[in-house]
C-alpha cells in the first residue's frame, strides 16, 4: 500500500482527494496550516492530518512517505493590503524544498499548477508547449514553481505538474469564490443567476472528481521519464464561456433570472461576488482554451467523466437535500480571499500569513 501526504489537505480540493485515495486503497496523510478548517459544508473526512505549515515541513514528516501531493498555497491573489510578493514568494520557497527533500529521499513529487498560467489565448486550444501569460500573481507563482521543478528534475528525481482547469463540484470544504459553484449558489439559494463580468471570458473546467482521478492515476502511473511532466488537466467539451456556464446552470435549475452585476451593483453588498480582477464588470482579460490531448494519451485510463451539466445537477440535488440558503450561500469562510481577509485584519495571522492566535469558531 503506497503511502500518500497531502499538503493543503483541509482545503476544498484535499477534503476530496484525501478521501478518494483512501478510498482507492492508499494511505493517506493529511498536512495542513488551518486555515479553513471550520469552514465546512458538511462533515469531511476522517483523515489522519498534522495541523502545522507547509513551510515548516521536514524530513522526518517524510519517512515512509512514497508520495507527495502538493496542493498547498494560497488560492487567491492576495489581500490589498499585502504585497503579492510577501505573499507568494514564501510560497514558491516552500514548494521547491519540500521538492528538493523529496528529492533527496526518493518520494515522488506530484504538483498542482493550473491553466491560469494560459492567461490569453485566441481561438486555438493551448496545449503544454503553447505559450504562457499568468495574468495574475497567483498564475504567475504556478509558473514559478513549475521552473523550479524543472530545474531540479534528473534520472533520480522525475515530478509532475498538474495544470487543472477551473475545478468545480462539492466539497465538505466547497468554494463559492469560483465560477460553476458560485453561479449554482446563487441559482439554489436566490434563484438569481448574478455575473461579476459580461461573460464572454473562455474558462476550462473540471469537476472535482476527475482531479482526484488525475492525481490517482498519475500516482499509479509511476513516471519515472527524468524531467518534469506537465499536464493539462481537464476535457475540451468543458471549455466554455461563462456566459454559456450560466445559461447551462438556468436550464438545470429552472426559474433563475440572469442577471449582470454592472447593472444591479446591489446584489452584492457583501463583496463576495465581485472579481477584484474584472474591472467595471466588462470583460474579463482571463480567457482561453485548453487542449488535452496530452493527458488523455499519456496516462494510462484517464477521462473525464463530468460535464459540467452533470456537475451542477449533482451539486443542486445535495443542496436541495440539505435545506441550503443564502445564508449558507453567504458564509464568509466559503470565500478565500474574505475568510483570509478576515483572519489577517482580526490580528490571527502575521503579515507572513503566520497564526498568531487560534481563531474562534
Amino acid at each position: 500500500m503506497k503511502k500518500v501526504l497531502v499538503t493543503g489537505s483541509m482545503g476544498y480540493l484535499g477534503s476530496v482527494l484525501t478521501k478518494h485515495l483512501t478510498d482507492h486503497g492508499f494511505d493517506c496523510i493529511g498536512y495542513d496550516t488551518g486555515f479553513f478548517r471550520g469552514s465546512t459544508l458538511y462533515a469531511p473526512p476522517d483523515t489522519k492530518t498534522v495541523l502545522r505549515d507547509a513551510r515548516d515541513i521536514t524530513e522526518d514528516d517524510l519517512k515512509g512517505i512514497d508520495v507527495v501531493v502538493h496542493l498547498a498555497g494560497i488560492s487567491n491573489d492576495p489581500m490589498g493590503k499585502l504585497d503579492a510578493a510577501r505573499i507568494y514568494d514564501p510560497t514558491r520557497a516552500y514548494s521547491l524544498a519540500i521538492a528538493k527533500m523529496c528529492k533527496k529521499m526518493g518520494v515522488r513529487f506530484i504538483f498542482a499548477s493550473s491553466c491560469s498560467i494560459y492567461g490569453l489565448g485566441g481561438d486555438e486550444f493551448l496545449t503544454e508547449e503553447s505559450a504562457v501569460h499568468p495574468q495574475t500573481p497567483y498564475s504567475l507563482n504556478k509558473l514559478q514553481v513549475e521552473e523550479d521543478l524543472r530545474s531540479i528534475s534528473d534520472a533520480n528525481f522525475s515530478p509532475i505538474a498538474l495544470r487543472f482547469a477551473t475545478v468545480f463540484g462539492h466539497s465538505p470544504r466547497i468554494r463559492f469564490d469560483v465560477v460553476i459553484n458560485m453561479l449554482t449558489g446563487m441559482a439554489m439559494s436566490n434563484k438569481i443567476i448574478v455575473l461579476n463580468s459580461d461573460g464572454s471570458a473562455w474558462r476550462p473546467n473540471l469537476h472535482i472528481l476527475d482531479l482526484c482521478q488525475s492525481v490517482r492515476r498519475s500516482i499509479e502511473f509511476d513516471y519515472k521519464g527524468g524531467e518534469l511532466l506537465i499536464m493539462n488537466v481537464g476535457s475540451e467539451e468543458n471549455n466554455l464561456q461563462v456566459l454559456d456556464i450560466a445559461k447551462t446552470i438556468q436550464r438545470s435549475i429552472p426559474g433563475c433570472e440572469l442577471k449582470f452585476l454592472a447593472q444591479n451593483p446591489e446584489l452584492d453588498k457583501e463583496g463576495l461576488i465581485a472579481d477584484r480582477k474584472v474591472k467595471g464588470g466588462g470583460g474579463d482579460t482571463r480567457t482561453y482554451k485548453v487542449s488535452f490531448d496530452k493527458i488523455t494519451k499519456t496516462l494510462p485510463g484517464f477521462t473525464c467523466e463530468w460535464t459540467v451539466e452533470r456537475g451542477v445537477k449533482d451539486m443542486a440535488a445535495l443542496f436541495e437535500k440539505m435545506d441550503f440558503n443564502l445564508e449558507t450561500f453567504k458564509r464568509r469562510g466559503f470565500y478565500r480571499l474574505q475568510e483570509l481577509e478576515y483572519l489577517y485584519e482580526n490580528g490571527y495571522l502575521a503579515d507572513n500569513l503566520r497564526w498568531l492566535k487560534e481563531p474562534v469558531n
